[in-house]
Formats: C-alpha cells, structure tokens, sequence
C-alpha cells in the first residue's frame, strides 16, 4: 500500500512539473473574452493570445503571467503605447517687437511645450497700413526642452521696410525636423 501511494505522489509531481515546463496556467485563459475567467489552458510564446477590442484599441497581452494589469496601447493606433510614438506638440509664437526703419526684423517669443529639445518653423507676415501682406517670411528655430527664446524674422528685402505698418506671426510653429 505504501508503495502504491508513493507511485501516486510521484506520478502527480510529474504532471505538475510537464504541465508547468510546457506552459499550461492553471489560472484564466486566454480564449473568447478578456476577463472571462475561464479555465486555463496551453500558452505558447508564438500565439497571439488575446485580440479582444477595448475602448478602440486594441489589448494584446505579450507577457504570458496570465495577470489582468498589463499595458495596453495607444487608442486607435495600433501602437505599443508610450510617449515614445507622440510627434512633438507645436511651439507657441508671441509677437515681442515689428519691423521698423530702425530694425528690419521683427521680435518673437518661441515657446517649446516638449520635455526634448526642438526646431521649429516660425512663419511671419508682414502687412501695411491697409492689412494687405506685404511679405511673409519663416524662420527655423532652435528652442531647448520646455523653453521659451527671443528670436528674429529678417523682412530680407529692405525695399518693403517703409510700407510695413505691423506684423503678425502665424501663433503656432511646427517642428521642422
């Protein structure tokens, strides 16, 4: 008898140690719905064990432990997530100073939103006295993460100086690289 119970218990370890070698999860599987709490079920690391839809992304679930706080990606992007994938945001453009006989350029203040350093594309027009544009110029800008720099955005033909009555940067600078 005893020899039979020691067979039974060696036989039981067995199974256990094939089962957990082979990636069988005694937990919820992965089968029809997240969240179900269903049986468990063989894992491999080549399946895909999990395309259910949730608020418009998509949950995949790579780390195969079988626990409910994995990450989930980017909504409608089809991406890993994090901040890594986001285009930087533009930068803000605030006029300081226009062109004048006495300056041929005009003064703006270019903020960066961005936690990296940028450059970014700060259009400018210049109009006369009736609002008509009497050239509108772009400068690149070099502006570090967070920051906010004065820069300048040459008129370049000074032809043009005596009919420019005021200037009005576009209020938003994209990146330019």
């Amino acid at each position: 008898m005893n020899s039979r119970g020691n067979t039974l218990r060696i036989t039981a370890v067995s199974a256990l140690v094939v089962l957990a070698l082979t990636g069988f999860s005694t937990g919820r599987g992965h089968g029809g719905g997240h969240g179900d709490g269903g049986g468990g079920g063989c894992s491999s690391s080549s399946q895909n064990h999990d395309s259910s839809s949730s608020g418009g992304g998509t949950h995949r679930d790579y780390d195969y432990d079988d626990d409910d706080d994995d990450d989930y990606g980017t909504s409608g992007s089809g991406g890993s997530g994090g901040s890594a994938s986001m285009s930087p945001q533009d930068a803000t453009v605030e006029l300081v100073g226009c062109a004048s006989a006495k300056t041929p350029y005009a003064t703006v203040e270019v903020t960066n939103p961005n936690a990296s350093a940028g450059v970014f594309t700060v259009t400018l027009t210049f109009r006369d006295s009736t609002g008509a544009e009497v050239v509108s110029r772009s400068e690149e800008v070099d502006v570090p993460a967070n920051a906010t720099v004065t820069a300048q955005v040459d008129v370049e033909d000074n032809t043009n100086l005596p009919r420019i009555a005021d200037c009005a940067p576009a209020p938003y600078a994209p990146p330019a690289r």
